[in-house]
């Protein structure tokens, strides 16, 4: 008895060690440093057939927008919607609306100005020139910050983390132009179009070409209150200006200078306020009305694109959809926790999920994890139509240049999410092997840092390092 009990402790450990040296001959490629936690599993099989490091926790990164899209499909269905609407409880008598408008403002990632003007242009056809109250400016569907827990200072202002406010006209992200001043030592100047309701302040000093403090002089951006910024730092001159592109960052303020302009394009004026309710309130009669496109193709630009406007609009609606409270990202992560418990019977354990895009330093989950809800979406995939919603290797979304997936020859073979943030090259999906055979795969990869001298070449090791696993993988399975 002791004799077998030792002997099944030795293939163990035997299975362990072959198991591990393989990824090892993988890792070798990769930055000294770098953290490596891999699972590969086959669809339906109980055991992984690569396990490197799976229980280890790390930065999802937009891989987390997998498990965001997954939630949504459960909660809210493929046909969900989102709805903005204009709506009042007054009366109208003859040309003049008696009583606040109301613009109810859903969330809908992919509104646009177009939308308001169709909207406004209902509202005129019903014969509305003059309104008799304030014009108010409805973002109840949403509460608390706008931004999530651990997003990163820097990046606030940038347009791939806009705050996914109530209210998002496109996409929340305006352009400008920044001029060099004629004579070095002067202040650069700004040029904004005026469909923009945003005030842009320059404090950027020229310097002229070659000067010694252009290397640690950088632009910065300095964010006020009703989307109003000042540029600061200095920029070398050049003939050309310089494009720029920054995040509103009251979402409220914008859509609501927006809609006034659109009215008064309109012929429509109010005799009250622009004002913001944030307090929830029973709909009114609706006057006009548009909606987004179904969720499930709202989820397809998600995943493809890693749009995180979309992944933080969805993940704070799913929570107010559960609870039938203000969509909070505490609602979201505690939303997306019971519905995979109690719909898909998944355990997030303690995984720590505070919003949908992964752009948050705080997410954290382990790929034996990641690796269940892949199992799942597989094995459903019939009803959830999920796995075409991904990126597809050498063809389309944040796959299509994947040099390493290239190189390993599995264009069109792997459907899968990337994610990626400083120093993380993350990827979580699915392949379909020379075989024929169907696997799940999980690859976290953090703390992936090079010389500076080698900074432009940085992705070469990652490209070494992915040609060759994903080869083995593909021909091995």
């Amino acid at each position: 008895m002791r004799f077998s009990r030792i002997v099944a402790g030795l293939t163990c450990a035997f299975m362990l060690n072959a198991q591990a040296a393989p990824v090892e001959n993988y890792v070798k490629y990769l930055p000294e440093g770098a953290n490596l936690a891999l699972v590969v599993q086959k669809i339906g099989a109980s055991t992984p057939s690569i396990d490197y490091n799976s229980q280890q926790m790390a930065l999802p990164a937009s891989t987390i927008k997998v498990i965001t899209a997954l939630a949504a499909l459960l909660q809210l269905g493929p046909d969900y919607r989102f709805h903005t609407q204009l709506e009042s409880k007054g009366s109208l008598n003859g040309d003049t609306l008696n009583g606040d408008l109301v613009a109810r403002f859903g969330g809908d990632p992919t509104l646009t100005r177009q939308d308001l003007r169709n909207m406004v242009t209902t509202l005129r056809k019903q014969g509305v020139q003059h309104i008799k109250g304030n014009l108010v400016i409805d973002t109840s569907v949403f509460a608390s910050h706008d931004q999530a827990p651990g997003w990163p200072w820097n990046d606030m202002t940038q347009c791939f983390s806009a705050p996914p406010a109530a209210a998002i006209v496109d996409r929340n992200c305006f352009s400008v132009s920044l001029y060099s001043a004629p004579e070095a030592g002067d202040n650069a100047f700004i040029r904004v179009a005026s469909f923009y309701p945003v005030n842009m302040f320059s404090q950027v000093r020229t310097l002229a070409k070659g000067s010694p403090d252009a290397q640690y002089c950088e632009l910065d951006v300095v964010p006020g209150e009703l989307n109003r910024f000042t540029l600061t730092g200095c920029m070398t001159q050049r003939a050309e200006p310089l494009p720029l592109a920054f995040a509103i960052q009251d979402g409220a303020s914008y859509a609501g200078a927006l809609l006034k302009a659109e009215l008064q394009t309109a012929g429509i004026d109010y005799s009250g306020h622009l004002v913001r309710q944030r307090l929830v309130t029973p709909p009114a009669n609706v006057l006009a009305s548009t909606q987004s496109a179904p969720l499930h193709h709202l989820l397809k630009l998600m995943l493809k694109k890693s749009d995180n406007m979309i992944a933080d609009t969805v993940f704070r609606t799913i929570g107010h959809e559960r609870f039938g409270v203000p969509g909070t990202w505490r609602a979201g992560s505690d939303a997306v926790r019971q519905i995979l418990r109690q719909k898909a019977d998944i355990d997030l354990g303690n995984s720590i999920q505070v919003d949908g895009s992964g752009l948050s330093r705080h997410d954290l989950i382990s790929p034996a994890t990641m690796m269940k809800v892949l199992q799942y979406i597989a094995q459903n995939d019939r009803e959830l139509n999920f796995i075409s919603l991904l990126p597809l290797a050498g063809y389309d979304g944040t796959l299509r240049y994947r040099g390493g997936l290239h190189e390993a020859g599995v264009d069109g073979k792997v459907s899968a999410k990337t994610g990626s943030l400083q120093g993380v090259y993350n990827l979580a999906g699915f392949m379909t092997t020379a075989s024929g055979e169907r696997v799940a795969f999980v690859q976290f990869l953090s703390g992936y840092a090079v010389p500076p001298k080698e900074y432009r070449q940085r992705r070469i090791p990652l490209v070494r390092f992915e040609s060759r696993l994903y080869k083995d993988v593909y021909q091995n399975n």
